[in-house]
């Protein structure tokens, strides 16, 4: 938790963090934050505007979802 202009960098060039959703961030901070998750290929979402009269979805959730399929040998 913390404002967005203080916590925000940081994650976004961190190599630990995978993911950042840009919410909260103005257009200037946005574009900064996309350059710094793209050095290492940091998935970004950039949330459109919320329509909160309506149900809220999963598809910011599933931005941020990875699936593998593993394979075992049987016999």
């Amino acid at each position: 938790s913390g404002r967005t202009a203080e916590i925000a960098a940081p994650l976004a060039a961190h190599q630990d963090v995978n993911a950042i959703d840009l919410a909260g961030a103005d257009d200037v901070l946005a574009k900064e934050l996309e350059i710094a998750a793209a050095d290492n290929l940091k998935r970004v979402v950039r949330p459109q505007a919320v329509d909160y009269s309506r149900t809220p979805g999963i598809e910011r959730l599933t931005a941020f979802l990875e699936t593998k399929t593993v394979w075992h040998t049987t016999g």
